[in-house]
């Protein structure tokens, strides 16, 4: 029995976690504990042989006044959590790092990351995780186990972010640019299960979990429009809108831009890559407050 604390109470992923370990409820008890303030430090860590640590802001929009902030939740909360539980027993900590640690998309330039891709953030959200990374490996020790975790983005039924505005997008324009790319995207599901897996194997190091299929936007629209029954025309016509957007505009870069894990660095002796993509897709809904999402 395996008893795990996740601290991020309330959060997208710390939710889906705890709901998949405690379909297992012989090999796992699952607690969480929100991290305002001291209320973490109310929980009896000395009981509990693993904290998976997920919360954190979000690089979502993340404007240059928040800075500070970024560094104060992600990276010194994370160490001083990490500092405690360890001081406290705690044998495993588990760290939701991310793979913008190695940096944003900005142009569209293709990459894929491999073993040997070094680190480079190119903002405060993917260096406030960088650095959280490296307070954690210097608690290790024999007896306190640091497992680092730098997804892909994320996605499940009623996330929040930019896929589900894709989604969006792809039932409301009546056309689409024929611009293929490659995109590392992780499941919630694949996510919770490798989270599972880690645990029960007791596992340190750096992990780089990703769905066994690469994403490419053009038939994550496609997929959308049809399901939804909208008539989408795509076409290398409107390749120019891509290429011209990406001078002015970010995002363009993020949704159109090739940038993936090489898939032979997310394979393990374990299976987790337990949901296909299309069956992904299909538990998802896409509703007009995806407009908005954030």
């Amino acid at each position: 029995m395996k008893k795990v604390l996740i601290t991020g109470a309330n959060s997208y992923v710390g939710t889906n976690i705890e709901h998949w370990l405690k379909q297992s409820p012989a090999e796992f008890t699952v607690d969480t504990v929100d991290t305002f303030g001291d209320n973490w430090k109310k929980a009896d860590f000395t009981q509990y042989d693993t904290v998976f640590h997920v919360a954190g802001i979000a690089h979502v929009n993340a404007k240059k006044s928040m800075e500070p902030l970024y560094y104060k939740v992600n990276t010194d909360l994370t160490i001083e959590i990490g500092k405690w539980a360890k001081e406290h027993g705690v044998h495993q900590f588990i760290f939701m790092s991310s793979m913008i640690v190695y940096h944003e998309s900005r142009s569209l330039k293709g990459e894929m990351l491999t073993k040997d891709t070094e680190p480079n953030p190119n903002g405060f959200y993917g260096n406030s995780k960088l650095l959280a990374e490296k307070g954690l490996h210097e608690l290790e020790c024999e007896t306190f186990r640091v497992c680092i975790l730098r997804p892909p983005m994320i996605y499940g039924p009623g996330c929040k972010g930019n896929f589900l505005r894709l989604g969006w997008l792809a039932t409301k324009t009546p056309f689409f640019p024929k611009w293929h790319n490659q995109r590392s995207m992780l499941y919630i599901d694949n996510l919770a299960e490798f989270v599972k897996q880690t645990i029960q194997k007791d596992l340190a190091g750096t992990y780089f979990p990703q769905n066994a299929e690469l994403a490419d936007t053009v038939e994550i629209a496609r997929f959308f429009a049809k399901k939804y029954n909208h008539k989408l025309i795509i076409s290398r016509l409107f390749n120019p809108f891509v290429a011209v957007g990406s001078l002015f505009l970010v995002q363009f870069s993020k949704m159109f831009a090739s940038y993936y894990y090489d898939p032979e660095m997310s394979k393990y002796d374990f299976e987790y890559q337990i949901v296909k993509e299309a069956d992904s897709f299909d538990t998802l809904e896409i509703t007009e407050a995806n407009r908005h999402m954030k």
